[in-house]
């Protein structure tokens, strides 16, 4: 996901919204709803908490868009009014929540974050299937396990596309302590699927083997 460019425009909008002018504070909302509700949908299944999030971020946004001092971009200032939503709701989920083991490219295309099991059976395959089952069923579970915030910053790096200086920044923390956290999240991800992975492997060369015979 690219970042909105920052220019005069956001300045302007911010001081208009600020002197009470609310089509100024819908036009900030049209630049970086799409942003905010793609964050939300990848850290909770439901469609229904996912716009709460939404909502919760641009309400709060607007309450206290009195208080913005300018002291960091809007882009930076929403999103980390977002993650703060999100990180509650994990929190008081107990980050307890299943995910598709798919991500978004940022232009509405699904992207499978695991190796992809070759196509050399069938698709109906009921082996092939029955693996695919179990991946998302893994991926599901291993990700419950990752804290808020690991898994806010798995979410934001490698779903969103953030860069660790900005995923930072948005936390209010630095780059390496970002960085710390997306390598924790990584390893607890191996390490939870690490069998998977062998049997995936298995699998695939039996696949192989089926499609040459």
């Amino acid at each position: 996901m690219n970042e909105p460019s920052e220019n005069r425009d956001d300045a302007t909008l911010i001081r208009s919204a600020q002197a009470g002018d609310r089509s100024a504070f819908e036009e900030l909302v049209s630049r970086y709803d799409k942003n905010v509700l793609r964050l939300a949908r990848g850290l909770v299944r439901s469609e229904s908490d996912a716009w709460d999030i939404y909502q919760e971020t641009f309400l709060k946004a607007y309450r206290s868009l009195a208080s913005f001092r300018f002291e960091c971009s809007f882009y930076t200032w929403i999103y980390r009014i977002a993650t703060n939503a999100g990180l509650d709701y994990l929190r008081r989920q107990g980050a307890r929540k299943e995910v598709a083991a798919v991500a978004d490219d940022g232009d509405g295309e699904a992207v499978d974050w695991l190796p992809e099991i070759p196509d050399g059976a069938p698709v109906a395959d009921p082996e092939r299937m029955a693996l695919n089952g179990e991946v998302q069923a893994r991926i599901a579970l291993a990700l419950r396990r990752l804290t808020p915030r690991e898994r806010m910053v798995f979410e934001m790096k490698h779903y969103q596309g953030m860069r660790l200086r900005t995923i930072g920044e948005i936390l209010e923390t630095t780059e390496e302590t970002a960085k710390n956290a997306l390598f924790r999240a990584t390893q607890k991800l191996r390490f939870a699927l690490a069998d998977l992975t062998r049997a995936h492997g298995g699998n695939a060369a039996r696949l192989r083997a089926r499609g040459q015979a």
